[in-house]
């Protein structure tokens, strides 16, 4: 019994250095004044806010820097506890996560994969476990936890960069997109999530399809000039007027690029008309847009650069105009 009692008692002990010395390496991994072009990160997403007076900084990969002025960054930080046993596995990759405060809380929606899951095959496409699930925590900083429903859409479909927007019938919902890997015709979609978030209700609606773009471009199986199948980074957001309108990205051949579509309705349900031309220059795109703590309102995306065989991904930021019915691009924003 003894012998037992001494085992258990080097376990334990030997478990407190593992977890201490995973939280010192942790630590060790955040930085300091770092600023926004040496952070590597794609799908970027800013939320200020203004009861810490800080920003926060979100994308792909699932972890967070903060700021007290969008010059010099603290970070990352993992703020996500997702629960092992759900759909998700044990370790999600995590894309295009963004922040919202909604009433009282603060959530977190985000594309999670489980790549040891396989749920189709197109065109010999073999696609993995992905879709759009909610986190939610108390503080801006997380850490960010499950809800009540385990899943929010059809788990055999992949679904990818959650969006958040409050319409003007008062009701929350989740914008998405359906991934061309499937339909080979990427939409935009919406459905409503229930009050707290926790969940969806009803029925999605498709807002629009890829080919709906005057803009986006590549060749078909025959060399055919068609319009590109990606929808990527849908993000909401209403003009000074009241115009509606939603920035969404592609492709033109090999250029990543960022267009607009505004809604006749001026409500989720269009019909949403795209603009002919992209919103920002060639090569920059998955961008949302958010007002500074000193009232400067900014458009927020990723630079987009594969020169060198490999993605390079970098936080830019755009002065916008929403004076008007549509936005404008005055040029870049230096904090």
């Amino acid at each position: 019994m003894a012998k037992i009692l001494f085992i258990m008692k080097r376990i334990v002990i030997f478990v407190c250095i593992f977890a201490i010395a995973i939280m010192a390496s942790a630590q060790r991994q955040v930085r300091t004044d770092v600023p926004t072009n040496q952070i590597r990160l794609s799908d970027p997403f800013v939320l200020a806010d203004k009861a810490t007076q800080m920003y926060y900084m979100t994308g792909t990969g699932g972890q967070l820097w903060k700021s007290k002025d969008l010059k010099t960054w603290e970070g990352p930080y993992s703020v996500t506890q997702t629960d092992p046993q759900s759909w998700m596995g044990p370790r999600p990759m995590i894309w295009a996560a963004e922040l919202h405060q909604y009433k009282d809380k603060y959530y977190y929606f985000a594309t999670f994969t489980n790549r040891s899951v396989k749920i189709d095959t197109v065109r010999n496409n073999v696609i993995e476990r992905r879709a759009c699930h909610i986190l939610v925590s108390d503080k801006p900083d997380g850490p960010y936890r499950p809800m009540a429903d385990p899943t929010y859409l059809p788990a055999d479909q992949p679904t990818l960069d959650a969006s958040f927007w409050l319409d003007k019938d008062g009701k929350p919902y989740l914008i998405f997109c359906h991934e061309w890997l499937q339909n080979w015709n990427g939409t935009v979609e919406k459905i409503e999530l229930k009050p707290d978030l926790s969940g969806v209700v009803g029925n999605r609606k498709i807002l629009f399809r890829a080919f709906d773009s005057p803009w986006s471009r590549e060749r078909d199986e025959n060399g055919k000039e068609i319009p590109n199948k990606v929808t990527d980074g849908p993000y909401v957001f209403r003009t000074q007027t009241g115009s509606l309108g939603m920035l969404w990205t592609s492709w033109v051949y090999s250029v990543y690029t960022q267009g607009v579509a505004y809604s006749q309705s001026g409500t989720l349900d269009g019909p949403w008309i795209q603009e002919k031309e992209p919103i920002t220059p060639p090569n920059f795109g998955h961008g949302m847009i958010f007002r500074t703590l000193d009232g400067k309102l900014l458009l927020c995306c990723h630079s987009h650069d594969d020169s060198k065989g490999s993605y390079d991904r970098r936080p830019a930021f755009f002065l916008v105009d929403d004076s008007g019915d549509k936005i404008k691009i005055v040029g870049r924003y230096n904090p």
